[in-house]
């Protein structure tokens, strides 16, 4: 195979097609090889590395999962195998256990023919894109990385999902539980359909699952964050008093209220501040989100005193963020919710908790509180794509979008931008006036798909 010009890493670690590159099990095999050879210049002082492997449910996994402990053992790491768990599972064991490293085998949101791999070091936070260079410099090398002196072992441990479980049940204050609650629950067939459950029921709940029965092939599919009309639309048909959507690697969140409406990460993100702020633990009064997050939103709390710093699309990019600047919370319109006094990444479940202690501590219904966050109109469309290329060499995308722009107020604001992790365009436009954004929406929708498509 030709690797020339090839990269390895995403916006959100290593992501594509199962058996295609970049994740096949020689290149995986090979990330684990270059990954231990990190490992060792990072903490040289450890006598011996181990590393934690986890994984969401689909069925490439189990080929990713012995690639990547093969290339790990072949350099002396010890591997430890939790199986499926959440993405926030892994960065708070990477910490817990002490171990030099935790990877995630997943494609989170993704169908389930994809599979990719996210790495975390010990303090549970993901790897820089300088260490992802490093990574990929070596991989794609011809140098033989591994040492016949030096051999590690794989196990799998059994109470990785119990500490999980114990952990996020501690985020919810003692004097609170969930009896009484009726809670519309969808995993998305994906790593948390055994632990979140728990969760919730250990804490009182009555629970209602859906997509709990993984397959191996319906991570995703029309279930979870994805799809939270479902989750809504059981809530009204069961008289629930709220639902939560996770995705398949469950750091993200989407809820629906009693009245079936939905909170997307921008409701969750709102209410999540309004709750630390009672709490003063929400530090500086600042909250950081990204360039996408509702201009209703900051609106909503300004009364409050809270204000925002914004940052790229990308939980990697809020994450860093709110370590430069020392706050504790931050998230994106998608779902995912960071509290850094907590956990390193996006968190579902801690964010569900989080939502349900407010609800507990104002005796106020979900909608309620979905009501002080207002919003303005957003639209979002995609356009799928062959193969990406630069859009302002597209003839006439330039004079498109100074049409656009002539024709929208000075208060609306679109964004257009590759996706990091899928095939897709994604086009992002808010405005007072709903009818007048999706119609230039749709014009670079229309003009990017016969381009692109």
């Amino acid at each position: 195979m030709n690797l020339k010009n090839k990269r390895l890493f995403g916006t959100d670690g290593i992501r594509g097609k199962a058996n295609s590159f970049p994740v096949t099990p020689n290149i995986i095999l090979r990330v684990g090889q270059a990954l231990a050879c990190l490992l060792k210049k990072k903490y040289p002082q450890e006598k011996q590395h181990n590393v934690l492997i986890g994984k969401d449910t689909r069925l490439s996994g189990y080929m990713l999962e012995q690639a990547l402990a093969s290339g790990l053992n072949s350099m002396g790491v010890f591997v430890q195998l939790t199986g499926p768990l959440p993405t926030p599972g892994i960065g708070f064991l990477a910490q817990n256990m002490r171990v030099s490293a935790g990877v995630v085998i997943s494609a989170s949101h993704n169908p389930y023919y994809d599979n990719g791999i996210k790495i975390f070091f010990k303090d549970g936070f993901k790897i820089s894109g300088q260490e992802e260079q490093e990574i990929e410099k070596m991989v794609f090398s011809e140098k033989n990385l591994s040492h016949v002196q030096e051999l590690g072992r794989t196990r799998r441990i059994v109470d990785a999902i119990g500490r999980y479980i114990v952990f996020a049940k501690s985020v919810f204050p003692k004097q609170y539980n969930l009896k009484g609650l009726k809670i519309v629950l969808d995993c998305a067939n994906g790593a948390a359909y055994k632990v979140a459950p728990a969760i919730f029921s250990e804490l009182g709940a009555e629970m209602i699952l859906l997509g709990n029965k993984p397959t191996g092939f319906n991570i995703n599919e029309k279930s979870g964050a994805l799809y939270p009309k479902k989750i809504a639309q059981k809530v009204l048909q069961e008289k629930a008093h709220l639902g939560l959507s996770l995705d398949g690697d469950a750091d993200r969140l989407i809820m629906s209220d009693e009245k079936g409406r939905i909170l997307n990460g921008d409701h969750i993100l709102g209410i999540c501040s309004l709750y630390l702020n009672t709490q003063n633990k929400l530090n500086n009064k600042q909250v950081v989100s990204t360039h996408i997050s509702n201009t209703g939103l900051e609106k909503s709390l300004a009364p409050y005193g809270i204000s925002f710093l914004k940052t790229n699309i990308g939980d990697k990019n809020v994450v860093e963020k709110m370590k430069q600047n020392k706050i504790t919370l931050g998230g994106e319109p998608s779902g995912h919710i960071i509290f850094l006094n907590y956990n390193t990444t996006g968190d579902a479940c801690i964010a569900a908790l989080n939502v349900l202690a407010f609800m507990k501590k104002t005796g106020k219904k979900l909608s309620a509180l979905r009501d002080l966050i207002k919003e303005y109109p957003q639209i979002c469309l995609n356009v799928k794509i062959k193969k990406k290329r630069s859009l302002d060499l597209i003839p006439g995308y330039k004079d498109l979008l100074k049409s656009v722009k002539k024709d929208l107020s000075k208060q609306d604001r679109f964004l257009i931008r590759y996706s990091g992790t899928e095939k897709f365009v994604r086009i992002f436009f808010e405005g007072k006036k709903k009818k007048q954004i999706q119609a230039q929406a749709k014009k670079i929708q229309s003009f990017l798909e016969k381009h692109l498509s």
